[in-house]
């Protein structure tokens, strides 16, 4: 039965619920950054619900979300390092 707290229809599509979804796919990814699991999350939802709310709106909030997990996954350089990560 859909409540629009605590289980809105735009997050139980296909009978699965986004957040048991999401719970089964970060379960085994440990040693992200905090940040980089909060981007993940952020577009597994937009990519979960566009069909059932905001159409291409949550996929282009997904594709920047995606854009912002990358920057914080992707090894820093700095001018000491002319551009070469030396980790």
């Amino acid at each position: 039965m859909s409540n629009p707290v605590s289980h809105p229809s735009h997050y139980t599509g296909g009978g699965i619920e986004c957040k048991e979804a999401m719970k089964a796919a970060f379960g085994g990814a440990n040693g992200l950054p905090a940040m980089a699991f909060y981007w993940w999350g952020c577009a597994f939802k937009y990519l979960w619900r566009w069909r059932y709310k905001n159409g291409k709106q949550d996929l282009e909030k997904c594709k920047q979300c995606i854009d912002f997990l990358i920057e914080e996954i992707e090894p820093k350089t700095t001018t000491e390092t002319r551009g070469f990560n030396h980790e």
